[in-house]
């Protein structure tokens, strides 16, 4: 093994012990109140390393939804190559993301909010890091290919509206709460996106 190698493997393994730790602290501590600091320290690393690794504190939860979004992604894989319907599919995604975001409930906020940052290369760091649209896309795919769907608004397009649902609906349950568990809200909100919420003739 080469020099450059070995130092390579070397940062990987430093980035994935900060990285762990920081979930760490920020599930037993709170994302808000561990400080870079703190992370650092607990990591046996200088504060400076750990902004070589991570420019921003937010930047460490990047990497714990892009973990999330390729979990999502090979589960739907699989299934859709099992056969599974598509949309039995995407509701088994939707369950999947209620049920982390339930557990993990004080890390989604500040994940969500960094998508909306008013800083432009910011947000699409996040948007790049978080592509639940590009994973709602694969799962729809069969059916814009199969002539199921509306053709007045693009596969992406309706991709990034059904995203953006699960985003803000989720956003208000962790900062608020309701009455219903997560996973209820969200098949409510998707069942509004799939079937409209106009009443129409011959449905009630």
């Amino acid at each position: 093994m080469d020099s450059t190698s070995l130092r390579e493997r070397q940062k990987e393994r430093r980035r994935a012990r900060i990285y762990s730790v920081a979930i760490d602290l920020f599930k037993r501590g709170g994302f808000q109140t561990t400080t870079a600091t703190d992370i650092a320290r607990a990591s046996n690393v200088s504060r400076g390393t750990f902004f070589n690794y991570y420019p921003y504190k937010e930047a460490v939860l990047l990497d714990y939804g892009s973990e999330v979004m390729n979990r999502l992604r090979d589960h739907a894989e699989s299934r859709l190559h099992e056969g599974a319907p598509p949309l039995t599919v995407l509701y088994e995604i939707w369950d999947r993301l209620a049920e982390e975001n339930t557990r993990e409930r004080d890390l989604f906020p500040p994940l969500a909010y960094e998508v909306m940052n008013p800083n432009p290369e910011r947000a699409r760091t996040a948007y790049q890091a978080l592509p639940l649209s590009k994973v709602i896309e694969l799962i729809l795919r069969p059916l814009h290919h199969a002539g199921q769907m509306r053709t007045d608004l693009s596969l992406q397009r309706i991709s990034n509206l059904i995203a953006d649902t699960y985003l803000m609906v989720a956003l208000r349950w962790s900062a608020y709460g309701t009455e219903r568990p997560l996973r209820e809200e969200m098949r409510l909100a998707l069942g509004l996106l799939l079937e409209g919420a106009i009443k129409r003739e011959g449905r009630s």
